[in-house]
């Protein structure tokens, strides 16, 4: 009887052994991967640079309290250059990284080319600021957006064209894009249901050196308001072209302006130019503690969509703990039936994936130094 015994007490001895180099071989605590697919390169830049930074500090705060189920969040971070193609290439990227959620995309243009990548491999894709209406009407269960929809966006600024410049000589310009293209469209469909008829509506190519050509086109028209649908790198060229002629033109865009760079592109041109974007998120007692955390530990003003960005990855987050689980369908269902206490106050979201409880598109007015609301 002895034989045997020395024989099981080896194997166990064994299997010991083994356990403990296995063990010895995984992390002490498992990590869950989330995508940041943003434009981190090229002219718009800065907008990934704020939702990059939103979801880190989100991500941050989440670790510093114990991470999501027990385990640490690990962001990996995707340029999608605001391009279609680009896009693709980033999400599948996130998709064989083995990402569960996405803050993205930034661009409407990318969420679009993106949206059925995501809901093939079940990743829940929230995005921070693709305003056009498809991104929700076309994608499947698994997108949301923390922002508005340029259908409100465009009616806001329509009606204020409207009602606000009624005799005016009125252009209204895109850049072709899913985002500019689509804001001009729904502006142009709203000022014309009011009564009042732009003298132009025309597109501009995007990302060239030189709108000498396009800026004259305003100054033969002799307009007297501009609306611009695209992103600011373009309008702020075309501004200070047609401001040499036209120094009394008024501008007027959308949501993709909310930064302190467009002063820096536009120059002195630029103070005074409307915009339309969401609820300022700074000025929420909500955010408080949010926002002075990012003034005082980062020395980062967290303007525009960053705050936005942050509530992407807060809402994801506290959809998990809802569903208890990281199954994808569970906190789908979540996020579809569930309210969530973010930095945007108490939203919730509609089938489409929509968010509901955040405040209407608001203007705002360039000062010489910062964007405030308009009075």
């Amino acid at each position: 009887m002895g034989e045997p015994r020395m024989k099981t007490q080896s194997f166990v001895y064994l299997v010991l052994i083994v356990g403990l180099i296995l063990w010895n071989d995984v992390p002490a605590q498992a990590q869950i991967k989330i995508g940041v697919a943003a434009p981190l390169t090229g002219n718009i830049q800065w907008l990934g640079e704020q939702q990059e930074a939103g979801a880190q500090k989100a991500v941050d705060d989440l670790n510093d309290n114990g991470g999501l189920l027990g385990q640490e969040i690990e962001i990996i971070s995707v340029d999608d250059g605001c391009d279609p193609n680009q896009a693709k290439a980033a999400a599948e990227q996130l998709v064989s990284q083995g990402v569960v959620f996405v803050d993205g995309h930034m661009c409407s243009s990318a969420s679009l080319a993106v949206i059925k990548i995501y809901e093939a491999a079940d990743i829940i894709m929230i995005s921070p600021a693709s305003t056009n209406p498809r991104v929700t009407d076309e994608g499947g269960p698994n997108v949301f957006r923390v922002t508005g929809r340029d259908d409100q966006q465009g009616a806001v600024a329509g009606t204020y064209l409207a009602e606000t410049y009624p005799d005016a000589k009125i252009a209204i310009i895109h850049d072709g894009q899913a985002y500019g293209q689509g804001l001009a469209e729904h502006t142009k469909h709203t000022l014309n249901q009011k009564g009042v008829e732009e003298i132009l509506f025309d597109a501009y190519v995007p990302d060239q050196l030189n709108y000498i050509a396009f800026a004259d086109k305003l100054v033969e028209s002799n307009i007297d308001v501009l609306y611009a649908g695209g992103y600011i790198a373009d309008i702020a060229l075309i501004l200070r072209l047609a401001k040499k002629k036209l120094p009394n033109l008024q501008l007027l865009s959308g949501d993709a302006v909310a930064s302190e760079d467009w002063l820096d592109l536009a120059g002195e041109e630029g103070v005074g130019t409307l915009f339309t974007f969401g609820p300022d998120i700074r000025l929420k007692p909500e955010a408080a503690s949010i926002v002075a955390a990012f003034r005082e530990e980062d020395a980062y003003e967290p303007a525009g969509y960053t705050l936005y960005s942050y509530a992407a990855v807060q809402t994801w987050a506290q959809a998990v703990q809802q569903a208890g689980s990281l199954n994808p369908t569970a906190v789908m269902k979540a996020l579809h039936e569930g309210t969530f206490d973010t930095v945007l106050g108490k939203i919730s979201f509609d089938q489409k994936g929509d968010v509901q409880g955040l405040s209407s598109y608001i203007w705002y007015i360039f000062e010489t130094d910062r964007y405030v609301p308009l009075k």
